[in-house]
Order: C-alpha cells, then structure tokens, then sequence
C-alpha cells in the first residue's frame, strides 16, 4: 500500500495531503477498502463549525482533500506546507479516466436535477468508451424512490460511487448509506453533474490557478453571495485559531 497521505488540521478538520490522490484511491480500490472522500473548501468548514454531525462524517472520512483556496492557503501561508489545490471535479475526472481504461470498475452516478445525472453517464460513456456505468439516479426523489435506489445499490455493488447534492446533504447520505457498498469509494462532487452535463460552465483556467474560482462562480450566480460570506469568515477564523495555537493558549472547536 502506497504511503498514507500526511494529515493537516485547518481550524480542527483533517486535511490528508499528498502528491497522488488518484494512486491511493485506486489501491484501495483495487483491495476492497471502502472509502469515503470529502473535498474540503471554506465553506464546508464553516458549516462544520455549525453542524456537528458533518464535522463528525469529515474526522471519520478516510480521505479529505484541500479543494478550496481558502484551505490550501491556510495549509501554505499558516503551516508553511508545499501543497496543491485539489478541486473535486478534477480528481473525479482523472478517475473516472483511469477507471475506463485499466480498471473496468463498476461506476454509479446519484445526485443533481431530474436527467442530470443520466446526461452526466451519457457524456462520460462518450468521452471514455470502456467506463463501466451501472446506474444512475436523480437526487430529487419521493422517499419511495430513495428505497428503490438503496436497494439497487446493495445489489449492483457499484465500486465508484460520485454523488453530487451539495454540501452537507452529500457527505450526510454518504455516511448514512456507504454500508450498503462497504467496498466502494464513495466520493461527494457538489455541482459536478452540472458541469459534466452541460447545463453549466467552470470558470476559466486562469481564474482556478489563481485561487478566483469563487469569483467566477459568484458571477455566474449572483444568488450564491450569502453563501461567499464563508470565505472572510474563514480567512477571520483561520487567523484567529492559529495565533492562539501558536501562542500556546487553549481554545474550544465545536469541531
């Protein structure tokens, strides 16, 4: 087994961090060891100082990658570490790449608006001919339907699973449901589906090398900018915690 990824904290979260998420991910898959993928940014850390159970599912997931700018800055200006933004999408998609040419994984996508994620299927059976797609599912549905879907994964195993519904619904139903797959990698992708399906555009290059990302989004959909709050809270935060972690004095992380 390749070398474990080296453990950060950033404001009492786990952050592995390494040089081949992709490699690790696909020894554990290639052994049967069930995984649980969080891809960590700003935002979600502020929604675990809130949300306790979604902290408890990020300190339980076996891997959690620094997705967001505001993450790996802390990683690089406040513990001086030599890391690399990992976006989610981006992993995803070096994956999904390795499992159609080498690993014939069976892949399974959940989440989005209705045909989202079938669309989602479609574009990557066409840009990767020998992925394995078993299923796909809406991630708007009647508690009906959830049963269905529950069962249909207990009995396709699929080894992959991406589940895009957003931050916290995603990690709560992958923590609450991964026993059903217990060898799979189960990995939360947020607005992924939509970007794989069409209906929407990622930011420029440029903007993602230089930590703007965000901004873009926050054009795309101005709607989103009680949201981009989280990013000055975090910066706040992050500064905060780590003078008193460097000045020795205790503090308390509802983390």
């Amino acid at each position: 087994m390749s070398k474990l990824p080296r453990k950060f904290s950033v404001l009492g979260l786990p952050v592995h961090v390494t040089t081949d998420y992709r490699g690790w991910l696909l020894e554990r898959l290639q052994q049967g060891m069930g995984t649980h993928v969080v891809t960590l940014n700003a935002e979600m850390t502020m929604q675990a100082e809130r949300n306790s159970s979604l902290a408890k599912i990020i300190h339980s997931a076996e891997l959690v990658v620094p997705d967001g700018a505001g993450v790996v800055l802390y990683l690089r200006w406040l513990l001086q570490q030599k890391v690399q933004r990992t976006p989610g999408i981006e992993l995803a998609e070096t994956l999904l790449q390795e499992l159609g040419q080498t690993q014939r994984a069976k892949v399974f996508f959940y989440g989005g608006a209705p045909g989202v994620a079938a669309k989602t299927s479609e574009f990557w059976l066409s840009q990767i001919p020998g992925l394995v797609v078993v299923g796909t599912h809406s991630g708007f549905h009647s508690q009906q339907e959830e049963e269905q879907l529950r069962q249909s994964l207990a009995q396709l195993q699929p080894q992959v699973i991406f589940v895009g519904l957003g931050v916290p619904r995603q990690e709560l139903w992958i923590a609450k449901n991964r026993h059903l797959c217990p060898q799979a990698i189960w990995i939360g992708v947020g607005g992924s589906f939509d970007i794989w399906s069409g209906r929407k555009t990622r930011a420029p290059g440029w903007l993602g090398d230089n930590n703007l990302e965000w901004l873009y989004r926050l054009y795309k959909e101005p709607w989103r900018w009680r949201r981009m709050l989280a990013l000055p809270e975090f910066a706040f935060k992050a500064l905060i915690y780590r003078f008193f972690q460097v000045s020795g004095i205790g503090i308390t992380s509802n983390s």
